[in-house]
């Protein structure tokens, strides 16, 4: 477990071999290909056991499962071991390329009270086993009922069912002893070398029987090799019971034509691609929407009103100003708690720095699923090193605002965002720990993301902001008086909680479909790999959040309400109240989960979620707004 405290040096050179080292192709490291020859060792690796209604993961041998002479655990990278990956060799070590084997034995394990409840538990939450071959995880096939010949990916096999024998009343539990995994491979035409592209298994319950007493020697009558004897459906089930359990495989080697560089397609083949395009057609319409609205007013009303006001400098109804003009020698006034909308604008460029970045990386295949705990790794990484760019943003809105105590402001943008998430996260996380769940980050991962915070973050934060408040800023366009002008009673639509609950809708709208895929993935334990869509949509997001601002700031202009500052961050960012009623909504209608730490799980990091979101939406409502203001107050002859 100490040794994870190292896994940030080895992320850091990786970085550099790839950017920096000249080299005529790359893998990046574990999805590299590898050839495999007729009688090769095969390397089974188990992973955790999950459930999608506890959303607890456990290690493998946390069951009473048979265990190899020495258990190893695999090298984990900063996003496995937050993800509660837990990689380590398993039993099943008779695994020869291209040499099917019948009714291997793994071990005979005789259940006591104990073992047989954490069993009969795992059942009951309908947790399944995860294994790794070759980098692919392990998946049971399925067959679509609605659709002829088509197959659907069930990652992992259940620990067991539940149910009755025939005239019985009495629920049992039975467990999944017999697995009969199925190795594809494609042929080199070449050579005799050849590449691992599936790994399938269907698991069978099967009360295996023998004569005799039992021995390293013993044959099954249940499931003979040499009789060519295979075990069907049809055999007894295994009881969960304080009795022996024997565990038992098959391994077949098929051949295939999917190449090694498609493996992956069959796992990641989205069924409803058709919903995902709806996504996207229907978050143009909003912005086609709120493109002709920002139309209307920059082209027709806009352009009326600095006309108007330019002719009206002449004659003597200059005197008589109304609407957005009115308030010109107030509308650049520093708002109350100027401090914190600087300190929230930069933690949102930092946080659409690393959203972007992510995006890019994404599109270009780098974080493809092989690469395990790729995404999370990169988007840690990138959210440290846009530090740079979060304080640079904070400083310069802070020294336009005319404060002075650029220190105090770095530190605040450097450590309040982050402070709030971690101390949701430990909480989180002494929950899980509580659990035994193998979910629970470890301390010496802790100490390395503190690490990463303060060593790097924090640092690269001061840089940025010591950069940007040393640059000049620009003035504003119009001057500010001295005396704050009252503001006028507004419109009952005009309400500042009115106007920043409306102003929510919109961004949201654009992007709750994609938002349900993205559930999913994360809480029903699916792939998620379509990028390009999820690209789309944030572009749309981005465009949506700044129009809606823009339009809601010019209403509340005209009707002489000068305070937008703060307005124009909560009118965007009320889309993350939005994201986090849907996700309550998700909860209730989509998931299973009943027991208490995991509601309080799933709430704390949606949380999490919704609150990065709120940053994010804000900081690019704020910025259009800004923009917005700038540039309509530059255009009129102000005396």
């Amino acid at each position: 477990m100490a040794g994870r405290c190292f896994h940030v040096a080895w992320i850091f050179f990786s970085l550099f071999y790839l950017f920096f080292l000249p080299s005529h192709c790359f893998y990046l490291p574990g999805v590299a290909p590898e050839d495999f020859k007729t009688g090769d060792p095969l390397l089974v690796k188990a992973n955790k056991i999950s459930s999608t209604k506890t959303q607890l993961p456990y290690s493998y041998y946390s069951l009473p499962y048979c265990q190899p002479d020495h258990i190893v655990d695999s090298a984990e990278n900063l996003g496995e071991v937050l993800r509660g990956d837990r990689i380590e060799n398993s039993p099943y070590t008779v695994f020869i390329m291209r040499e099917s084997r019948m009714c291997n034995v793994v071990c005979r394990k005789v259940l006591d009270k104990k073992a047989a409840k954490a069993f009969k538990e795992k059942i009951d939450d309908e947790y399944r086993v995860n294994m790794i071959l070759d980098n692919l995880p392990l998946v049971v096939p399925i067959r679509r009922p609605d659709v002829e010949n088509a197959v659907v990916y069930q990652h992992g096999f259940h620990v067991g069912l539940k149910g009755k024998y025939a005239g019985s009343k009495e629920e049992k539990h039975f467990i999944n002893n017999h697995l009969a995994f199925t190795v594809k491979f494609h042929k080199d035409p070449l050579t005799e070398t050849a590449r691992i592209v599936g790994f399938e298994v269907k698991p069978f319950s099967v009360k295996h029987e023998y004569e005799g007493e039992w021995n390293t020697k013993t044959r099954l009558t249940t499931c003979d090799p040499h009789a060519k004897r295979a075990v069907t459906s049809s055999e007894s089930p295994q009881e969960v019971e304080e009795k022996e359990i024997i565990f038992t495989y098959d391994v077949e080697f098929q051949e295939s034509d999917i190449k090694w560089a498609s493996r992956w397609d069959t796992y990641l083949l989205m069924a409803d691609d058709q919903i995902h395009w709806f996504s996207i057609v229907n978050s143009l319409m909003i912005v086609l929407f709120l493109s002709a609205m920002v139309a209307m007013i920059m082209l027709r009303t806009l352009y009326r009103d600095i006309s108007k006001y330019n002719q009206l400098e002449t004659q003597e109804e200059a005197q008589e100003e109304t609407g957005w003009k009115l308030v010109h020698g107030d509308v650049f006034r520093p708002p109350t708690n100027f401090d914190l909308l600087c300190v929230y604008v930069g933690t949102g460029v930092q946080f659409f720095g690393m959203i972007l970045v992510t995006m890019i990386f994404a599109l270009l295949g780098f974080l493809s699923p092989s690469n395990r705990g790729g995404l999370m790794t990169a988007m840690l990484l990138l959210w440290v090193f846009m530090g740079l760019f979060a304080g640079y943003s904070s400083a310069r809105l802070y020294k336009m605002f005319k404060g002075a105590n650029w220190k105090s402001i770095t530190l605040k943008t450097a450590i309040k965002f982050p402070a709030t998430v971690f101390a949701i996260f430990f909480v989180l996380n002494a929950l899980i720990w509580g659990q035994k769940s193998s979910g629970a980050v470890p301390f010496g991962t802790m100490f390395a993301l503190v690490l990463l915070w303060f060593g790097i973050s924090v640092p690269l934060v001061f840089v940025g902001s010591y950069i940007g408040f040393k640059k000049p800023v620009k003035e504003d366009p119009v001057k500010t008086n001295k005396i704050p002008r009252q503001v006028p009673d507004q419109p009952w639509y005009l309400h500042p909680a009115f106007s920043i609950l409306i102003g929510g809708i919109l961004p949201f709208g654009a992007v709750f479909i994609e938002l349900f895929f993205i559930l999913t993935s994360i809480w029903l334990h699916q792939f998620y790999y379509i990028f390009g869509f999820l690209f789309i949509v944030f572009i749309i997001l981005v465009v949506t959040c700044a129009e809606i601002t823009v339009v809601l700031c010019y209403f509340q202009l005209c009707s002489e309400d000068y305070q937008w500052w703060w307005r124009s961050y909560l009118t965007s960012g009320s889309s993350a109240l939005y994201l986090f009623l849907y996700a309550a909504f998700y909860f209730f209608t989509k998931l299973e989960i009943t027991k208490l730490v995991s509601g309080m799980l799933y709430f704390g990091y949606m949380l999490i979620v919704s609150y990065a979101f709120f940053v994010l939406t804000g900081t690019i409502g704020f910025y259009a707004c800004f923009w917005f203001t700038r540039l309509i107050y530059s255009s009129v002859k102000i005396d």
